[in-house]
């Protein structure tokens, strides 16, 4: 099953409360896929504490694209990195799994490399919330495909 965009709307208020008193963290994360969808930084990153853990494979550290960044800045930084290394990226969010503080999510994501080649590789998003906004965001997948893409 793939997520319509069409149909998820951006949370109103990134700080309200459900019905239990918990924070809505799997409507935080539908609104920050709809607005990298978007390309819509702004609202990227007000579904994100200012101290956010950007944290991606190890693996991708020769391009830029690896380890862990931090806050707002580190977001913003390996975002203005992506279109530097490759020529386009498109998720699709397939699956969303919530437990607490943590909503991960399955998916697939089409990459397309410089040269113009596309390739669809799997991926897991664990997303860790504390009041209502992401604290950490850690991106899992298999980097071999990734660094062959970048690397044309």
């Amino acid at each position: 099953m793939s997520v319509d965009y069409a149909d998820l709307s951006l949370v109103d208020d990134l700080g309200g409360a459900d019905r239990r008193g918990d924070h809505d963290n799997l409507a935080v994360v539908h609104a920050a896929y709809r607005a990298f969808h978007d390309r819509d930084l702004a609202a990227l990153l007000a579904t994100m504490d200012p101290g956010i853990e950007w944290v991606h494979p190890d693996g991708l550290a020769p391009y830029g694209l690896g380890g862990t960044k931090l806050g707002h800045a580190g977001v913003r930084e390996f975002l203005a990195k992506v279109p530097t290394v490759l020529g386009g990226m498109r998720l699709e969010p397939q699956e969303f799994v919530r437990s607490g503080d943590r909503v991960v999510v399955f998916g697939v994501r089409a990459v397309t490399s410089l040269s113009g080649r596309t390739e669809t590789l799997s991926f897991v998003h664990s997303w860790t919330f504390r009041d209502g906004r992401a604290v950490r965001m850690e991106d899992i997948f298999d980097t071999v495909v990734f660094a062959r893409l970048i690397d044309g």
